[in-house]
């Protein structure tokens, strides 16, 4: 099923069932993927919509990260349930063993020899593992994956 039909079906059943977390953490992702159509004034492919999923998760963990060190349990719930509930409309995240066979495949297909072709292995890598690893983990693996001997 179409991602956007999916939140929005989603949505009008989070209405229906008076889930009201759910239905606000709805209501914000499809604000923000209609505000990204209206600024591309087109709409979304799956991948854009994805990538407006994954920034409304990194938007929550660096909260979280902040209401932590705060020291607020509630809003710490709460936003762990928002995680829960983004998390859901995502693919699953690769495992480091699939990551670290993905960038390999990445290496292998650059050709690279030393840390020099970090950016050209990254693109590929990122390719690859669209919506299923973030940014830093995958650059993670391909420093480590680049450094060995």
């Amino acid at each position: 099923m179409e991602l956007s039909l999916r939140l929005t079906e989603d949505m009008v059943q989070a209405m229906r069932d008076q889930e009201k977390l759910r239905l606000s953490v709805l209501r914000m992702v499809r604000s923000a993927v209609r505000n990204a159509e209206i600024d591309l004034r087109r709409s979304l492919t799956e991948d854009e919509i994805l990538a407006v999923l994954h920034k409304e998760v990194k938007q929550r963990k660096d909260t979280l990260q902040t209401i932590e060190n705060v020291g607020r349990p509630e809003a710490v719930s709460e936003l762990l349930a928002e995680l829960a509930i983004l998390y859901s409309y995502l693919p699953e995240e690769l495992s480091d063993e699939a990551l670290r066979v993905l960038v390999a495949e990445a290496v292998a297909q650059v050709g690279a020899t030393s840390r020099k072709d970090m950016g050209k292995v990254m693109q590929a890598a990122m390719e690859k593992a669209r919506g299923r690893a973030d940014g830093k983990t995958v650059s993670r693996v391909v420093q480590e994956l680049l450094s060995a001997p």
